[in-house]
């Protein structure tokens, strides 16, 4: 079985159903079907090599779904761009991967100005003498599925290959195989339940984390909700108007739709389940959201390396506070442990690094052997991220282990110092970090953004966190920032941050 076959067994058992609701009109499971298969066709015409490369260079639309759908259905391999991008990185990856295709929005034409790899346009109109989406439908409209067995392709071949968004580091292409993609969609249906009445706001990137609710919302029959335009307000009309019930975000999309002006819980009628990633969500922060909308908070904890899901935590976990810090328990076919620097398993309660095996696991980093040995070690995928677990199966992240501040020979994990700063009523977020020091080896210091109108001083946020965690993870410095950089997925660029002060303090490193 192929992570396709999901849909092609819903668009049978649904046919008349709506699976995409769009701007410009609904669509229905049996007609996404037929423009799936005919696309897939047009794709195979002009690249018949099993397995090759399509890019798919857009933001979220109906075309992007159907183009997404029909590279899978090729048999071939997807490789989402980020449109908010640069030109040159956009050019990187096109020239490690060669993709024989590259789905293209019009308005991001520009970012591979330079490149020489066929195109196939969204939208009405061709810039050039390349085939459009709709017209390779319709040239090809009526086409047979194809056997992916019968060419034969096999679970441990890849069925993507994304490149990393972290915060630090040269991007590297994680190769996802069918293996992991079939391990992501049922983790996805049994962990949050997802069934025919289900529909997904497609409110962040396909192309990043919301990838990964595509193929779970319609194997069960659900529909994927469109937006117009970006934004939190368009946010907020697709669940109050259009009785959105799901959703995944980064956390500063969910705090800007609770500080849209008159919002309030009746604009979501019908929802179920916001599910947030890409971010950790501090305590008080999570009081307030689920003081807003209610019990439906939800989060997941993976990699690109691991998509979405080794551990999730429901909406009813989020019921004990305890549970507040923790990123949840296991999901299918995960399975995680605590790692000692000598590659002992540690017990329930001791911090180490997470590390996790199972199906969901990506095959390595596209022709980086020496990489892949790094991180890939004896079947376990060392996640870089350093935790514990509690003796109720309960994962909780203290930071990435190059993160670890050790300062007077304490280790300082910067997400409690982050947890603490977070409950001032005027903190909007911050990024704790450690700086060269002389005396300590390194220092605790923290960026922060202010809430908007709100006041404190340095001296105010330094008795704060004292109080609450004591001197040794206290920060010895307070930045008061405007805003806090970002990626396009919404994570605080902490090591920019990092970057940026120990520049204004003379230090280039």
């Amino acid at each position: 079985m192929f992570p396709i076959d999901f849909f092609w067994r819903a668009a049978a058992r649904w046919p008349e159903r709506t699976a995409i609701d769009a701007p410009e009109g609904f669509t229905t499971y049996a007609t996404l079907a037929g423009e799936v298969a005919a696309l897939a066709a047009g794709l195979c015409a002009l690249d018949p090599q099993p397995g090759s490369r399509v890019g798919i260079l857009a933001s979220n639309s109906r075309e992007h779904l159907v183009a997404l759908l029909a590279t899978l259905a090729a048999g071939k391999v997807w490789l989402p761009l980020n449109v908010k991008s640069t030109a040159s990185e956009i050019q990187r990856i096109l020239g490690v991967t060669e993709p024989g295709i590259v789905v293209v929005d019009p308005g991001s034409a520009a970012l591979m100005a330079t490149a020489s790899t066929p195109r196939v346009w969204t939208g009405a109109h061709s810039p050039d003498a390349q085939p459009t989406v709709s017209a390779l439908i319709a040239q090809h409209a009526g086409a047979a599925r194809l056997d992916l067995a019968a060419l034969g392709l096999k679970d441990s071949d890849t069925q993507a290959i994304k490149f990393t968004g972290g915060t630090t580091g040269a991007p590297k292409g994680v190769m996802q195989p069918y293996r992991a993609w079939l391990a992501n969609i049922s983790n996805q249906i049994h962990g949050w339940g997802f069934d025919e009445h289900e529909r997904y706001v497609l409110a962040a990137p396909i192309t990043h984390g919301t990838g990964t609710y595509v193929l779970p919302i319609l194997a069960q029959g659900g529909c994927h909700v469109g937006l117009a335009e970006a934004g939190a307000e368009a946010v907020r009309a697709a669940f109050r108007d259009r009785d959105g019930t799901c959703c995944f975000m980064p956390p500063t999309l969910v705090y800007m739709l609770m500080a849209l002006p008159g919002s309030s819980r009746d604009d979501y009628p019908r929802l179920r389940r916001l599910i947030y990633g890409g971010a950790p969500m501090p305590p008080e922060k999570i009081r307030q959201v689920r003081g807003f909308f209610g019990p439906v908070l939800g989060t997941t904890y993976g990699q690109t390396e691991a998509p979405q899901i080794l551990t999730l935590m429901r909406p009813e976990d989020f019921e004990d506070e305890r549970n507040w810090a923790s990123v949840g328990r296991r999901s299918w076919f995960s399975d995680v442990e605590i790692m000692a620097p000598d590659g002992t398993l540690l017990p329930n309660g001791e911090v180490g690094e997470v590390v996790a095996r199972g199906d969901l696991l990506m095959s390595g980093y596209w022709r980086l052997p020496e990489k892949t040995a790094e991180t890939l070690v004896d079947g376990w995928l060392h996640t870089g991220d350093r935790g514990l677990i509690d003796e109720r199966g309960y994962l909780y992240l203290k930071d990435r282990l190059k993160e670890l501040v050790i300062t007077g020979g304490f280790n300082v994990y910067p997400i409690d110092v982050e947890n603490a700063l977070g409950q001032h009523p005027a903190v909007h977020e911050c990024a704790v970090f450690g700086i060269p020091d002389d005396k300590w080896g390194e220092a605790v210091q923290a960026a922060v953004q202010l809430r908007a109108g709100q006041q404190a001083s340095e001296a105010e946020l330094i008795a704060w966190v004292r109080a609450r965690l004591g001197p040794v993870q206290t920060p010895k410095r307070i930045h008061f920032r405007a805003s806090l950089p970002r990626s396009p997925v919404g994570k605080v660029l902490k090591n920019e941050v990092r970057q940026a002060v120990l520049a204004s303090q003379g230090d280039p490193s």
